[in-house]
């Protein structure tokens, strides 16, 4: 499974936690979970598909005589 899903699968068990829980604090506390976890499953889906868009690198090579200097 991939961060992303791994990220999504966390947040709907907090989701879940929060529904369940009588505590007000606690369900605030569950909630900002949740909404972190999803936050960071699009971080990462868009900067992998921002990696995957972006053109590959270029490696210049120095001379062996340009590492004397």
């Amino acid at each position: 499974m991939n961060p992303s899903d791994e990220f999504l699968k966390h947040a709907v068990e907090c989701q879940r936690m929060a529904k369940f829980t009588r505590d007000p604090e606690n369900k605030a506390t569950w909630t900002r979970m949740a909404a972190r976890r999803i936050d960071c499953a699009e971080r990462f889906k868009s900067q992998s598909e921002a990696v995957h868009r972006s053109p590959p690198r270029r490696h210049h090579h120095r001379r062996a005589e340009d590492w004397a200097a």
